[in-house]
């Protein structure tokens, strides 16, 4: 049986994963989060299903030792490539993505017009997978969906730049344009790196288009399910960095440099994991369960 008291394991390809991480902690003050973000091997994006299929397994593989209570893939591209994948190899325990709890609070949030317009802006990777797409017409039958792949945005949030920063701004409007030419009503940010731009983005389409945080939408959809299984932690007086537990598989010291501007507060110098120690553990459990 779960402890209450294990932690959350959320993992991403980078540092984009820590606005799932902040909104977890803001939303659970009881819960403790360890940290993985695979820096040596971002992006995620680009990457094909099979590649981050694998690194995804060996995440999860080498988290297995701080016995959580749940994973949180905090990564779009690899929630639409490898959620259903973990969900079995790693049964029966719960895996959970982002992809659902944002199409289902960006469907709710177009309105009562059956073909309203929704937009989604993600990785080339995540709109290729189509898991936005089926996910909301699931929801919304009838609406009209557009979907935006937007590659430079990672890499210039993973660089540090600000919203000040022209180039950021110039990415946006290439290709948020396009979208609020076709009227969009809703607009989800399909990557969990995007809620840092988010101001900008809600400047730039206006009070009468919706933008929908897939990070925040993940945080509630995970404090739902821990409360239906009985396994949401007390309360807890820790400040949330003191509850949060990081790792990275490269240059710790621009994590920690960087990570305040995900979470809102300073961290402490995160563990280092080298990628051969993801590789080795992941053959050695490989090994075992074919024995």
């Amino acid at each position: 049986m779960t402890d209450r008291q294990n932690p959350i394991f959320v993992l991403d390809s980078g540092l984009g994963g820590l606005t799932v991480a902040r909104a977890l902690l803001n939303r659970l003050p009881g819960e403790r989060i360890v940290y993985f973000g695979d820096t040596a091997r971002l992006p995620y994006g680009s990457k094909t299903a099979a590649t981050v299929t694998s690194f995804i397994r060996q995440i999860i593989h080498y988290g297995s030792q701080f016995r959580p209570k749940r994973v949180v893939i905090a990564c779009n591209t690899a929630s639409a490539l490898a959620l259903p994948a973990m969900r079995s190899a790693f049964a029966p325990l719960p895996i959970t993505g982002v992809i659902d709890a944002g199409a289902r609070a960006a469907a709710a949030a177009a309105g009562p017009n059956p073909h309203a317009t929704i937009g989604v802006i993600a990785t080339e990777a995540t709109v290729k997978s189509e898991a936005y797409l089926i996910a909301l017409r699931r929801r919304r039958r009838l609406a009209r969906i557009i979907m935006q792949p937007t590659p430079l945005l990672v890499p210039l949030i993973e660089e540090g730049r600000s919203l000040e920063d022209p180039l950021v701004e110039l990415a946006l409007r290439q290709y948020i344009q396009p979208m609020l030419d076709r009227k969009i009503n809703v607009l989800l940010l399909g990557c969990t790196h995007y809620p840092l731009l988010a101001p900008l983005i809600r400047r730039l389409v206006g009070p009468s288009v919706t933008v929908i945080d897939s990070a925040e939408q993940c945080a509630e959809d995970v404090a739902a399910r821990l409360a239906d299984s009985g396994t949401e932690a007390l309360n807890s007086a820790a400040e949330p960095q003191e509850r949060l537990e990081a790792m990275v598989t490269d240059d710790p010291v621009r994590f920690q440099k960087l990570a305040p501007r995900f979470l809102g507060f300073d961290v402490g110098m995160p563990e280092w994991v080298e990628p051969d120690v993801l590789y080795r553990n992941d053959e050695a459990v490989s090994l075992r369960l074919s024995i």
